[in-house]
């Protein structure tokens, strides 16, 4: 399987968690769903890692470069949770998706080959989702300052990509479940700590627990395919592919919610899709 294609399965099981998270972030508590949706995932990589039976061993450097790529992924979590929070999604979304663009440029940094071609294929993709996201927000103008706003989603847009390429580093250097596994971990453990620290609502109420536990499976699942995506050629489409969650996640709302879509938005769908079947060639 490709990077490319791996990456697309992110983007499918965060899109879907991205429209679950819309009917419970009004009722549960953000940190608690957070923090419940971490969880989850850590039992369901720490079940595949027993299935399978994959060595828990884990080299000193992979192990750094894992906690590295956990403390990335909290940091990028709660901007993201936060900013959503926020709003408004025009504004936020469009920032979000930009990570790809940090990704390629670490890829690079690193030795990578990039053509001008593959940059303005990535570029597409970035304005595409922007396109569908900004055109998607129906809130209105009741928003708090948009500095702090900004400032959170580009540290959630940088804590993503830092997320993939220190995942995908560690990934290289030992075992990727046991590596993934570290990283959420740490995540986790961090965020219990900020938890008890803020003195935070950490139970999230019955009833939000079946969509979390959905959730949390989900998260699990994208975050192995594109931290697994690291011995193959362009590992960097991974993180690139998994951007477009929002943008699905607005497809899914159209196909199963009946929510509309303007001739614009479709523009973005054709834009951004049109990128990616340039980098899959």
């Amino acid at each position: 399987m490709s990077a490319l294609a791996l990456g697309l399965i992110a983007a499918l099981c965060w899109g879907i968690h991205d429209i679950t998270i819309r009917y419970l972030s009004r009722s549960v508590p953000l940190l608690a769903a957070l923090l419940t949706v971490l969880l989850v995932g850590a039992v369901f990589q720490l079940g595949a890692i027993l299935i399978l039976g994959e060595s828990i061993r884990v080299p000193m450097q992979a192990l750094w470069l894992a906690i590295g790529a956990g403390i990335s992924f909290l940091v990028a979590s709660l901007g993201l949770y936060f900013a959503f929070e926020r709003g408004p999604v025009r504004l936020v979304a469009p920032l979000i998706a930009s990570y790809p663009i940090l990704s390629v440029s670490f890829a690079v940094l690193l030795g990578a080959q990039i053509t001008f071609a593959q940059i303005v294929a990535v570029l597409a993709i970035v304005v595409g989702v922007g396109i569908v996201a900004a055109l998607s927000d129906g809130s209105d103008d009741d928003t708090p300052p948009i500095w702090p706003t900004i400032g959170l989603s580009l540290i959630a847009a940088a804590g993503f990509a830092s997320t993939f390429k220190l995942g995908q580093l560690a990934a290289l250097a030992g075992p990727e479940l046991p590596t993934t596994m570290v990283a959420r971990l740490t995540a986790l453990v961090l965020l219990i700590i900020v938890v008890l620290l803020r003195g935070a609502r950490s139970w999230p109420g019955r009833r939000a627990l079946f969509p979390l536990f959905v959730m949390g499976t989900l998260d699990g699942v994208a975050l192995m395919a594109v931290i697994s995506a690291a011995p193959l050629p362009n590992p960097e489409y991974a993180a690139v592919a998994s951007s477009t969650f929002g943008l699905l996640t607005i497809l899914l709302a159209w196909l199963f919610l009946r929510e509309k879509m303007s001739l614009s938005q479709w523009g973005g769908c054709i834009l951004a899709f049109s990128g990616i079947a340039y980098l899959a060639l």
